[in-house]
């Protein structure tokens, strides 16, 4: 009786782990894949969006970056990415790139935001959601940059934007680092590009 015990209890185990960590990913609600409409979007390679959910590139620790306009999709993408990690045992955080920035910048002091850059520099996925919709002074870009320069070739990192790489310079008017930053984010990427309409 010892051994169905014990395997029970790993079971459960395994399943308040699971649960404690899609709290802590914040994924929030989202449709499945399967409901995407393929047909949709002017353009979308469905064949490269299917093949990111073998989740080579968190083998690989290299990026996904999801370019289009409002209302495509992207972030359905992501989360269910994210979704799909979490469940093959990939610690993962999803937040608004806004977010992230604004607690950087709140953080009380140089020791609280090394802890803070820390975190979303060491979590193996972080997805950035919405980079672009907002524009960000130097300071702002400077944060981004840290937090992609100290994820570079140590972990994956996916990002949904509403800018072409080419536009970036308006989301960073006035940030030397805007180049290296995409430089960064760049090395080691594959792009999923959509284009249409909104649905």
């Amino acid at each position: 009786w010892l051994e169905p015990l014990l395997i029970a209890e790993e079971q459960e185990r395994d399943k308040r782990t699971l649960e404690q960590r899609i709290r802590d990913a914040k994924i929030g609600q989202f449709k499945p894949i399967a409901d995407f409409d393929w047909d949709w979007p002017e353009r979308v390679d469905r064949e490269q969006v299917e093949d990111l959910f073998n989740l080579d590139f968190l083998r690989d620790k290299s990026n996904v970056i999801l370019i289009g306009t409002n209302g495509l999709g992207k972030t359905m993408i992501a989360q269910n990415l994210a979704n799909m990690a979490l469940l093959r045992g990939t610690k993962t955080k999803f937040i608004k790139a806004s977010e992230m920035l604004n607690q950087l910048v709140e953080c009380d002091g140089s020791l609280a935001r090394r802890r803070c850059l820390h975190k979303y520099c060491s979590i193996p996925l972080l997805v950035l959601d919405e980079v672009g919709y907002l524009g960000y002074d130097t300071r702002f870009a400077d944060l981004l940059y840290e937090v992609v320069s100290g994820r570079y070739e140590k972990h994956s990192t996916i990002v949904t934007t509403n800018k072409s790489f080419s536009e970036w310079k308006e989301i960073f008017p006035h940030a030397a680092c805007a180049v290296t930053l995409v430089d960064r984010l760049m090395h080691r990427a594959e792009s999923v590009l959509i284009e249409g309409e909104s649905y």
